[in-house]
């Protein structure tokens, strides 16, 4: 038997607690919620494109894609503040100005109003002066705000400002900046910075073919080894340095390039989100649209969150949430910038997976041996060829070899055809989607060899074909002009970065295909459950055991039978009503840590021992000077799975939902998972999956499978509970749910809600 336990929810906030007690709900327990926990569907509230359809919450469920096709390619350019005198800062930036603008078939307007010309260029004396309606208004000026009614009169579409001082620098700065965007919005005009620079107008290649990668950087400097891709001959298309963002964000640019029919990957390095859901919405455009997008992210440590708020001045986010939102709609988060160009370049190039095999072919057992431990450990699959596959690879390889997977072929053939038939062959394995093969030094002429063949094979296959080539050289012929002149072979320079791109191209494409966006399912009106649980709700307050039991029936989440006396006469009835044996508990309005004080009773099985208990309780309460609603008499629920589900709000993605293992040791484990609403069944089992200690639900030891059914819909419902009182629900953690074996449903016996 199980009695109630207590815990804390340790993810984002301090502890939240509810003590399950009452009758079985007339909602089912697991499986689609009923009608009154339903959402609208695909078209409810609006158009995916519409500003108007909001959730339950009253946050957007659609946005519009920005048109930035005159930000990137503007016909007329005026460059206010252009300058053309040696040695002043400005003129640098004018001459590249220039040289763009001529590049880009676009018509340049020097504005200032202390010269005649700049750099023989007619100069205007202000924006109203200026010949023609212009695109984009480059801002070379200390203080952007007195330009941006001027450039609105002259209806400018675009502006960037280049100043810096603003929200980076601190609370003055963050003022003047609110200030700038307060502009901005009365104006219409889009506005990319403060605090950007001249990333938009580099020099991309256009001798490149196949898919781009578009770029979006917060800090110019760190878009570089992403942007010096071209030299290895993968294509660019844009960057966005977004800066600031008083204006144009990071989501803006993400909507807009998971848009374009040129852009194969989105590479994108973050400091900081504007907004939560914007980004969300984005990146939800992105998975629709089957475009990867991968990201840096900093702020994972309490010093990287300082340091990035200094420099952009945003909220970083707790980084378990912004993870848990970039997991579910499919972002691809890297650590470090080498893995961002190399995972970006990957996903951009190739083509969907034949199959998910992996096939290491190396011409070193030991390169082969260590390769495969690596990618095993990262989640590849390496299956076993066939034997047949075998026998036909043992005709160009020696049998004292292994051919089985990884391949160890003891020295690629030089001299005639063999060569390429071990590759064909392999490639030809219907289990086999990725062909590795780590080179771990040039081995001329072998390696120049195999670097042909391996070219070669993957120009006539639609499966993967990666080279590591370990040279630190890296000024070889194999490498140079073998590798790199072919857009079919992926190149990498590490094993590390090799086996996590290919593990995030075969995750992408696995994602993709059966995404579903949470946003099509998300409710969009109040259910009856919302004013049942309003009706309980007291601003301000933490909800007694009782009440906070009562919020969670009202949303279909079951709670074991309860009564709450304020009597010991009355716990008598009450058992027997509830039905021995039983639990009590003490109940109040600000009490959260019931056992640490003694106020749980478990295992009672008569009316003596019910009587004693009510006593104990309440003399323990007065000595403590602990205010009680009453006590709770409670069924004790049989021993299952002991989960924790709570609430907690962030300040950028809003109310999250948090589930992991719950019961006393919830401080300790910490093993727990967040999901960002909106989700659907599906991320809310990924969540699980997430757990180290999820195959408990599962059955260990003799215990029966987990009703993990049943654990999903509890998610469901908390987060209907999360959106529609988002703005009353501070805090929620059910702490334990136990989940009892399959079939039989969850129960929460202790919970607690705190008010906003």
């Amino acid at each position: 038997m199980l009695g109630s336990t207590h815990g804390t929810l340790t993810t984002h906030s301090r502890p939240a607690r509810v003590v399950a007690c009452g009758g079985p709900t007339p909602q089912a327990v697991h499986g689609t919620a009923g009608p009154e926990h339903g959402s609208g569907g695909p078209g409810a509230g609006g158009g995916r494109d519409g500003t108007g359809d909001l959730d339950v919450s009253g946050r957007p469920l659609s946005a519009p894609v920005p048109d930035l096709d005159r930000f990137f390619r503007p016909e007329s350019v005026a460059v206010i503040g252009a300058s053309d005198s040696e040695g002043r800062p400005h003129t640098g930036i004018t001459r590249r100005l220039i040289d763009w603008a001529e590049r880009v078939g676009a018509r340049l307007h020097p504005v200032n109003p202390g010269r005649t010309s700049v750099f023989g260029l007619a100069c205007h004396t202000s924006v109203s002066d200026l010949p023609e309606q212009v695109d984009l208004a480059v801002l070379l000026v200390a203080d952007p705000l007195p330009v941006i009614e001027e450039l609105a009169d002259a209806k400018v579409k675009f502006a960037v400002a280049f100043a810096a001082g603003f929200a980076e620098t601190g609370a003055d700065g963050a003022a003047a900046q609110e200030r700038l965007a307060a502009a901005v919005a009365r104006s219409g005009i889009r506005l990319l910075g403060p605090n950007t620079n001249l990333n938009a107008f580099e020099t991309f290649r256009e001798d490149l073919d196949g898919p781009a990668i578009a770029l979006i950087t917060q800090s110019g400097h760190q878009g570089r080894p992403v942007f010096a891709l071209q030299e290895l001959g993968i294509r660019l298309s844009h960057w966005a340095p977004t800066g600031n963002e008083a204006d144009l964000e990071t989501a803006d640019f993400l909507s807009y390039f998971a848009s374009r029919p040129e852009v194969g990957a989105i590479a994108a390095y973050v400091e900081g989100l504007k907004d939560g859901r914007s980004f969300l919405l984005a990146a939800d455009r992105a998975a629709r649209n089957k475009v990867p997008v991968v990201a840096v992210k900093v702020g994972r440590t309490e010093t990287g969150a300082r340091t990035a708020a200094s420099h952009t001045g945003k909220l970083t986010g707790v980084d378990e949430v912004v993870d848990a939102a970039m997991r579910q709609f499919g972002v691809v988060r890297v650590d470090g910038l080498d893995e961002l160009q190399d995972t970006a370049a990957l996903l951009a190039r190739a083509r969907p997976p034949a199959a998910e095999g992996v096939a290491v072919y190396s011409i070193s057992g030991g390169t082969g041996a260590h390769f495969a431990d690596l990618a095993t450990a990262a989640g590849l699959h390496l299956p076993t060829l066939g034997e047949e596959r075998q026998r036909e690879l043992h005709q160009w390889i020696p049998d004292y070899l292994n051919v089985a997977n990884p391949i160890d072929n003891g020295g690629h053939p030089v001299g005639d055809w063999r060569g390429r038939k071990i590759i064909d062959a392999i490639l030809a394995d219907p289990s086999i989607g990725v062909l590795i093969c780590p080179i771990t030094g040039p081995f001329p002429p072998m390696s120049d060899k195999l670097a042909q063949d391996l070219v070669d094979a993957a120009e006539q296959t639609d499966k993967l074909v990666c080279v590591v080539w370990g040279s630190p050289v890296g000024t070889e012929d194999a490498y140079r002009r073998t590798l790199l002149g072919s857009s079919r072979v992926a190149t990498f320079r590490t094993f590390a970065n090799c086996i996590k791109a290919v593990r995030a191209h075969l995750e992408h494409h696995r994602f993709t295909a059966s995404y579903r966006s949470p946003f099509d399912e998300a409710p969009r009106t109040p259910s009856p459950s919302a004013r049942k649980a309003q009706a309980l709700l007291r601003p301000g307050e933490q909800l007694s055991e009782h009440a906070g039991k009562q919020l969670l029936r009202a949303y279909g989440i079951r709670v074991p039978r309860e009564q709450l006396v304020t009597s010991a006469a009355g716990a008598v009835r009450a058992a027997a009503q509830v039905g021995y044996p039983l639990v009590m508990k003490a109940s109040g309005p600000r009490l959260a840590h019931k056992s640490e004080l003694g106020l749980v009773r478990i295992g009672l099985t008569s009316a003596s021992q019910v009587r004693d208990a009510y006593r104990e309780l309440t003399d323990i309460a007065r000595y403590e000077d602990v205010a009680l609603d009453g006590v709770l008499v409670c069924q004790l629920v049989e021993p299952g799975v002991e989960m924790v589900v709570g609430v907690t709000p962030d300040p950028l993605f809003g109310p999250t939902v948090t589930v992991g293992l719950g019961g006393v040791f919830v401080e300790v484990l910490r093993d727990t998972a967040v999901a960002v609403p909106p989700f659907g069944e599906d991320q809310a089992r990924a969540a699980l999956g997430r757990l180290r200690g999820g195959a408990l639900l599962e059955g260990v030891r003799g215990a029966p499978p987990a009703d993990t059914d049943a654990l999903v819909e509890v998610m469901l419902r908390v987060q209907r509970m999360a959106l529609e009182l988002g703005d009353q629900l501070a805090e929620l953690d059910i702490n334990p749910l136990v989940v009892l074996p399959k079939g039989q449903g969850a129960v929460a016996l202790d919970a607690l809600a705190v008010c906003h």
